[in-house]
């Protein structure tokens, strides 16, 4: 049984768990910032490369990153490991104090191409698109420092009480609006690139229901969301990385590309998901250990998507012949 499910089963039962959910969190908010920002990312770090190896996701980020560099001896496999807990656990350090590192600007290095520069200026509309490596939270810390809002979609958290807490500790990154995924959420993200804004938006995880591209020489589930808005609003993507230089300083990378715009389409969305990955795809190269290696980045579709899509084509077949 789902825990939505089991959310309308015993409401009482989970408000009590969320409100208890959220308490703790905030209590770790207040805990952690007591701390220097450059403690608290050590600590966090260290902590994560210790225990975490522990957890079943270590065995699945091995896997994964066997799968993307077959030929990466074991020994190296578990130190790019090792370094993804830690890069992890530092960002979750990091989250609590973000309003203190966006006005810290000798944390930051900004490098970008014209395109990028023009976004950072405010000057540009565009769809930024991050991934899941270095601190990706700290992607817009180059646009916010310079007063250009910027508006953020996310996944929401199941529970609300968390997602405050965690929508609270993002307010300053997204002075915009921060848009959880929703019915909503694409009216107000055409509205926004139309009237010359930037949308922030990862870009990396896996989606069975977009489209499938080359990744590490394997196909993979992609996102099509950021194409099909950049090509339906004449937009530019900007992609975003954060590499962690040393300790909490970074470096901020720009790069932007357009997506075609021919008769067809679909086929212009799949070149530029395509191109997206192969970019992050090289930028992980460089840096295996800051990506997140347990995505489920190249796993099948789920049974109940597999069945619906099925049934989608046999639809499609059916009105053809």
């Amino acid at each position: 049984m789902s825990r939505k499910k089991r959310q309308r089963k015993h409401p009482k039962r989970f408000a009590i768990q969320n409100r208890i959910e959220g308490v703790i969190l905030n209590a770790a908010v207040f805990l952690f910032r007591l701390i220097p920002v450059d403690a608290a990312s050590y600590l966090m770090g260290k902590g994560w490369r210790l225990f975490a190896p522990f957890n079943a996701r270590h065995k699945r980020a091995l896997e994964h990153l066997e799968r993307a560099f077959p030929s990466m001896s074991e020994g190296e496999r578990a130190r790019v490991v090792s370094g993804m807990w830690e890069n992890l656990g530092r960002v979750a350090a990091e989250t609590f104090h973000i309003d203190r590192l966006l006005r810290q600007d000798y944390r930051f290095e900004a490098v970008g191409d014209e395109t990028t520069n023009a976004m950072l200026d405010g000057k540009q509309a565009c769809i930024l698109v991050s991934f899941h490596s270095g601190n990706w939270e700290l992607c817009v810390q180059p646009v916010v420092r310079r007063g250009v809002d910027i508006t953020g979609v996310y996944q929401a958290l199941r529970n609300p009480k968390a997602d405050e807490v965690v929508r609270n500790l993002r307010k300053d990154l997204y002075r915009g609006g921060l848009l959880s995924k929703g019915p909503e959420t694409a009216r107000k993200i055409l509205a926004t690139l139309k009237s010359g804004g930037i949308i922030a938006m990862m870009g990396d995880l896996r989606e069975a229901r977009g489209v499938q591209v080359p990744f590490f020489g394997q196909m993979a589930y992609a996102n099509t969301v950021p194409a099909s808005l950049a090509r339906s609003c004449n937009v530019p993507i900007v992609l975003g990385r954060v590499v962690r230089e040393k300790g909490v300083r970074f470096r901020v990378e720009g790069q932007a590309i357009t997506v075609p715009h021919t008769d067809d389409r679909q086929a212009d969305i799949q070149v530029a998901t395509a191109q997206m990955h192969a970019i992050f795809e090289g930028w992980i190269t460089e840096h295996p250990e800051q990506w997140m290696w347990i995505h489920k980045k190249w796993a099948p579709p789920g049974k109940s998507l597999l069945r619906r899509q099925q049934n989608r084509a046999a639809a499609v077949n059916s009105f053809n012949s």
